[in-house]
C-alpha cells in the first residue's frame, strides 16, 4: 500500500500535468495485476520526485522528452508532449529539445518524437477548431 499522503500529492501533480482525463482513466483501469504499478509511478515518480521544488515543471519537462525520445517510447512522448505544453513550454521550444536529442540521441529517435509531437499537435488543433 502506498504513502497514502504521497500518494495523493503524486496523484494531483499528474492529473495537472498529463491531464485528469487520462490519469483518472489509468486508474479506473487497474487490475490486480497492474494497480502496483499505477500507485508505484504515482507515490514515487510524480510524488516523490515531479513533486520536489529544486526543478521547475518546465525544466522536468523538457528532461522527460529528452529521455523519453532517446529511449523511443512514443506512448509516453505523446503524454509527456501534452504534460510539456501544460507546465509552459511552447511547439518552439519542443522542437529545440528535439534538434538536441537529434545530435545527442541520433536522428531516428529524433524523427519519431518529431513524429509524435506533430501528431499530439494536430489533435490538439483539431479539438481546438471544432470548440
Amino acid at each position: 500500500m502506498p504513502d497514502k499522503e504521497m500518494f495523493e500529492k503524486g496523484l494531483k501533480i499528474r492529473r495537472e500535468v498529463l491531464g485528469s482525463e487520462y490519469v483518472d482513466k489509468s486508474i479506473a483501469m487497474a487490475d490486480d495485476f497492474n494497480k502496483p504499478l499505477q500507485e508505484l509511478v504515482t507515490q514515487y515518480c510524480w510524488g516523490e520526485v515531479w513533486g520536489r521544488d529544486t526543478l521547475d515543471r518546465k525544466t522536468r519537462s523538457i528532461i522527460n522528452l529528452s529521455m523519453i525520445s532517446a529511449l523511443n517510447r512514443p506512448h509516453e512522448l505523446k503524454l509527456h508532449v501534452r504534460g510539456a505544453l501544460n507546465n509552459g513550454l511552447d511547439r518552439a521550444d519542443i522542437r529545440e529539445v528535439f534538434l538536441q536529442v537529434a545530435i545527442y540521441c541520433g536522428v531516428p529517435a529524433a524523427i519519431d518524437a518529431f513524429r509524435v509531437a506533430r501528431e499530439v499537435f494536430k489533435e490538439i488543433d483539431d479539438a481546438e477548431a471544432k470548440a
